[in-house]
């Protein structure tokens, strides 16, 4: 150990004297609170704790660990109260020096009073208790944080657990009545009006599958190709993103692009109501858990249904997508959207007064690894709120459908930490990205 000069003498002027070592076996107890103590105690080697017993209602509790190299008896030796504050116990086999009361200094003339000599192991201990209560703070902050944690999610669980049925009825009702409805409008269109069966149909069936910018490009070449609307033109972008537009499309346009949009507003509900089912099943397993997880998920797929999902919160947000080829992944198709949703709505919401706001979302394959990131040019994230934004406890919302609980991001980091993946935030006055990393294998 190194140590200071004058405490290196002291150790060995007073504490190698055979006479005044002891073998201590673990277990045993050298010191006992309030029992009668003259000396001071160097341990040579092996580990011994002190313990503090509440006259009140006889807990006991861990006050400090000394090793190697460490003095204890400390209080009653320098103040001479004769009297030990804690129980100490050896909590390995130990060997242990002391002095007491009657020891003399050694050459006085030179260094002093026993006193005086001793001054280096009394700052030396009480830096070192300092040091050692501080680490033991830090980590009791730290399980503290994890305990509250693990409380909060799990209080969750149970409330989500008692609203889930309520919840999944409406949502079966939205779905069931869905499927009623799609069935008689397709009944009666196909009835009254057969020709226009084929673009209800292609709504329910394909929906919209092109971002907001690929949208506002297709719309300037059909609008100037097929001399349409502007507003003919954007609906008709949505229903055909690409190729030629079939002549029957333009036979009767509005009457086929409203048959078209009814049926993909009927696709988009159905698939709304089968995700927020999911979500119910993913909350209620907050307290632990996971979803079944198949073979062969494309990301890039997660991600277009999350931001089918999320058309009204992107309708003034200009969403780019960058899409890699990318190795399939064993996944849960709602953990991913989950992830998915719950950013790029954080995103919408960060930039509620950003003008022109813009979404990047990008994927890429690196060393076994997929990388997704989501950026948006919103405010910048202070360096505060970087640091406690995935608490569970943390939310910089008032209001609204998250009740100011803060745990969207709590649960993302949840469900990419139970992936072996990360999640990392970076921030500044022109972009915000959120980084997520998952394994491949």
């Amino acid at each position: 150990m190194n140590q200071p000069k004058a405490l290196r003498r002291i150790i060995d002027t007073y504490f190698q004297d055979p006479a005044t070592t002891i073998a201590v076996v673990a277990g045993t107890e050298v010191l006992r609170q309030e029992g009668y103590n003259d000396r001071l105690y160097w341990v040579k080697k092996g580990e011994l704790s002190g313990y503090l017993k509440s006259k009140e209602n006889g807990l006991s509790a861990q006050v400090f660990v000394v090793k190697e190299g460490m003095f204890f008896g400390v209080h009653s030796f320098f103040a001479q109260t004769l009297v030990a504050s804690t129980t100490v116990v050896a909590e390995k086999d130990s060997e242990i020096a002391w002095i007491d009361l009657s020891t003399q200094a050694v050459e006085p003339e030179h260094y002093g009073s026993l006193a005086e000599q001793f001054m280096p192991v009394m700052v030396h201990e009480l830096a070192t208790r300092q040091m050692l209560t501080g680490i033991a703070a830090l980590e009791k902050e730290k399980a503290l944080q994890k305990l509250y944690a693990t409380e909060q999610m799990t209080t969750l669980g149970q409330l989500a657990a008692g609203i889930a049925h309520e919840l999944n009825n409406a949502i079966g009702v939205i779905s069931s009545k869905t499927e009623n409805i799609q069935t008689a409008i397709s009944l009666f269109v196909e009835d009254n009006q057969p020709q226009l069966t084929p673009f209800l149909q292609h709504g329910i069936t394909h929906g919209q599958t092109i971002s907001s910018a690929q949208v506002r490009e297709r719309t300037k070449v059909l609008q100037q190709q097929y001399r349409l609307t502007r507003e003919q033109a954007r609906t008709l972008a949505r229903a055909l993103p690409e190729g030629d537009v079939p002549a029957n499309w333009l036979d009767d346009i509005d009457a086929a692009l409203n048959c078209w949009d009814s049926g993909r507003d009927l696709r988009d509900i159905r698939l709304a109501a089968r995700h927020a089912a999911s979500i119910v099943r993913s909350v209620k397993q907050l307290g632990g858990g996971d979803h079944a997880r198949i073979p062969d998920i494309d990301i890039n797929d997660t991600l277009h249904k999350s931001l089918t999902l999320l058309q009204s919160n992107l309708r003034y947000v200009e969403v780019v997508l960058r899409p890699a080829i990318l190795p399939p992944l064993t996944a849960s198709v709602t953990e991913l959207v989950q992830v998915w949703v719950n950013l790029i709505k954080n995103a919408c919401d960060a930039m509620e007064h950003t003008p022109a706001p813009q979404i990047e979302i990008v994927t890429r394959s690196v060393k076994n690894k997929l990388l997704v990131t989501i950026t948006n040019n919103g405010p910048m994230i202070d360096e505060v709120t970087r640091r406690k934004i995935f608490n569970p406890n943390f939310s910089t919302k008032k209001g609204g459908l998250s009740f100011g609980l803060g745990l969207g991001l709590a649960i993302v980091q949840r469900i990419v930490n139970s992936y072996g993946g990360t999640i990392a935030v970076k921030s500044d006055h022109q972009r915000t990205t959120f980084r997520i990393k998952l394994p491949i294998t």
